[in-house]
């Protein structure tokens, strides 16, 4: 593809003298092509000098960190709203990249960035398992290697709930009032979930210091939404096409948003201009987020992996998928979110499809598979249980869990291998290997992680058979007679 075949839009961005306010952990692609964007907006339209980002790399890759350096910290967003339109942003909001990964040389220097009075906002994009929270208990895993780490060695940690913890302590010590924490990772609650996990691993230290960052720090929560697949050779070669040559470059869709709630006491931008939704209560959209598009997306990738497709665009392509995600949103999802009145659910159901078709984004269904321990219990298994409380049907989320069994067997239907990325991959290899030709015993011994898996679904007979079923139709006649099943079935209920 070259700039003749597609329509161009360039977004121009200025970079005016600029502080560094704001702190963020997790320098990956979807910082950059989400809240960054957001600072390159507000910046561009007030000129602001204290909102500008120092980002950090808190995991073992330091190359683009110095990608980022050699370019003067300026890189390139592609938003694609299809194959056909594209349109090209410089960001410039970045003042500041430092790697602060295992033996990373910038640690001390992240954490007296993070001390500075000027910083008053530190933003976190490190994923789920980057709190070290029990997904089903919400507790501090406190026998993780990393956070027995900042246990013993407080001063030196390798956390984001270690780092947050030894600057708030450098803050409380030298006086100086306490920056917000903002999460932004797919998670409910998500700035609860940030406070338990630093105040936990506080409690460890110094019981009056836990007892300050509770009652003294803002941890308002957030929802984030932006598709941002990972970057590719492909994406590399397109972008270059138009003229880009910059490899800290992201490609993303062109649909965002950003719901936070408005806790700053030290102050924030005036996002709201900025198209930013600055609410009371985020609960509504990160639920409806959480269960509608990630819920969606994990069935996807699993579901489609196991099929041999690679891309969300090609697995929604298919009827039976499409089908699929309509029975999942109308008979199962929504049926338990608590919406505003003003919302048109259905309309936002029919905007995901079309953001899943956009072919320009190839997102991979294996990125959406990554980590599935830690994002099936709010994207599927919350809702199901309120559903199996209530009395009522959740099959095509135990279709879901049968796929995400097989799936993490580690090769498709076609016994093609795929990569495992998950932080318990080794405990389901364990199990695969124990009861691989028991199909009923892998259910249950499944069912059986607590750090996965409620009580209530562990205990439920119906849904270890709905699993059983799902999981013996995925084998015997395909990804798509499956799916076919569940809603023939549904039907014959709703006759």
């Amino acid at each position: 593809m070259t700039a003749a075949d597609i329509n161009i839009e360039c977004e121009p961005s200025r970079r005016p003298p600029s502080g560094i306010g704001i702190v963020h952990l997790g320098l990956g692609a979807f910082h950059r092509a989400h809240q960054a964007v957001y600072l390159q907006r507000h910046l561009d339209r007030t000129g602001a000098d204290d909102w500008g980002i120092c980002s950090a790399n808190i995991r073992a890759n330091r190359t683009l960190v110095d990608q980022l350096r050699d370019g003067d910290c300026r890189y390139h967003v592609a938003e694609f709203s299809d194959s056909e339109h594209v349109t090209l942003r410089e960001v410039t909001a970045l003042r500041e990249a430092l790697y602060a990964g295992p033996d990373g040389p910038d640690r001390e220097a992240l954490l007296a960035r993070m001390s500075d009075p000027a910083v008053h906002i530190v933003t976190l994009t490190v994923t789920e398992k980057g709190y070290f929270l029990s997904p089903a208990s919400g507790e501090l895993l406190t026998d993780a290697p990393a956070i027995a780490h900042d246990i013993a060695h407080p001063e030196s940690p390798d956390t984001a709930p270690g780092m947050l913890l030894e600057a708030l302590a450098r803050r409380r010590s030298a006086g100086v009032p306490p920056f917000t924490v903002l999460c932004c990772d797919n998670m409910p609650h998500n700035g609860r979930r940030t406070r338990r996990a630093v105040v936990s691993l506080a409690r460890h230290r110094d019981g009056e210091l836990a007892e300050w960052i509770d009652a003294s720090v803002a941890f308002p929560s957030s929802m984030v939404d932006r598709i941002v697949p990972a970057m590719t050779d492909a994406d590399r070669t397109r972008l270059a096409g138009l003229g880009i040559d910059d490899p800290a470059a992201v490609v993303c869709e062109t649909f965002s948003q950003w719901v936070v709630e408005d806790d700053f006491p030290l102050g924030r931008p005036d996002w709201e201009a900025d198209g930013v939704e600055m609410v009371a209560d985020v609960a509504p959209f990160e639920t409806m987020k959480l269960r509608l598009l990630n819920g969606a997306h994990s069935l996807l990738a699993y579901l489609g992996a196991l099929a041999g497709i690679e891309t969300v665009d090609a697995a929604v392509a298919r009827p039976a998928f499409r089908g699929l995600l309509r029975h999942y949103w109308q008979q199962e999802a929504i049926p338990t979110l608590s919406l505003p009145a003003e919302s048109d659910v259905a309309a936002y159901t029919d905007s995901l499809l079309a953001r899943f078709a956009n072919d320009s984004l190839r997102h991979r269904l294996q990125q959406i598979a990554m980590d599935g321990s830690q994002k099936l219990p709010q994207r599927w298994l919350a809702g199901g249980v309120e559903r199996m409380t209530a009395g009522d049907e959740i099959s095509a989320t135990a279709l879901g869990v049968a796929g995400w069994i097989r799936y993490t067997a580690g090769t498709d239907l076609n016994g093609q291998p795929h990569p495992v990325d998950d932080p318990m991959a080794e405990t389901f290899a364990t199990l695969h290997r124990r009861h691989g030709d028991d199909p009923a015993a892998l259910t249950d011994a499944f069912l059986a992680l607590d750090a996965v898996f409620p009580v209530a679904m562990r205990d439920d007979r119906l849904f270890s058979r709905q699993i059983l079923a799902a999981l013996a139709r995925l084998e015997n006649d395909g990804v798509e007679s499956a799916i076919a099943a569940l809603t023939l079935n549904a039907s014959d209920r709703d006759a």
